[in-house]
């Protein structure tokens, strides 16, 4: 799903940030989107109504489903390396496929990502953790980001 929109939103000058397929009645299928100044609740239709369009004609998904458009939030999700790197110095909270270094869960400053490896300091200690070992990741917010963020949840 993401090799068909990713390229298709990033031509309407969208990031997509994260896809989650949820197997409820319908199915859901929820696209978290970025902008470099922030998402708007116009922009959620605009990338809502592209993508429906989309998605009618490639048809990649059986039967009826319903789709959700929304900005990252302030806890966004870090999916790929690219996002290890951009938010480099913010803090994280990670989870682990499996116990690694002695955590499945941990939180601490994100120090980047290079060649796979992406760096936390935790507690002082520096942990290099897989990309492929983690299952999920997200910004913890800034208590004082609310004001300077332009996208929040819609």
């Amino acid at each position: 799903m993401r090799d068909l929109l990713g390229p298709a939103l990033t031509k309407l000058g969208y990031e997509l940030v994260h896809v989650e397929y949820i197997t409820t009645r319908p199915p859901l299928l929820r696209l978290y989107v970025d902008a470099a100044a922030g998402i708007t609740l116009d922009d959620c239709e605009r990338v809502s109504q592209y993508v429906s369009g989309l998605l009618d004609v490639e048809d990649p998904l059986p039967g009826a489903y319903r789709l959700e458009v929304s900005s990252p939030g302030l806890d966004r999700p870090l999916v790929t390396a690219e996002h290890f790197r951009r938010f480099a110095g913010s803090e994280v909270r990670v989870q682990l496929h499996r116990m690694l270094q002695g955590y499945r869960r941990l939180r601490g400053r994100l120090c980047g990502e290079a060649d796979g490896i992406v760096q936390v300091e935790v507690d002082g200690e520096r942990l290099n953790l897989p990309l492929t070992e983690i299952k999920a990741a997200r910004l913890v917010p800034d208590a004082g980001a609310q004001t300077r963020s332009k996208g929040h949840g819609h």
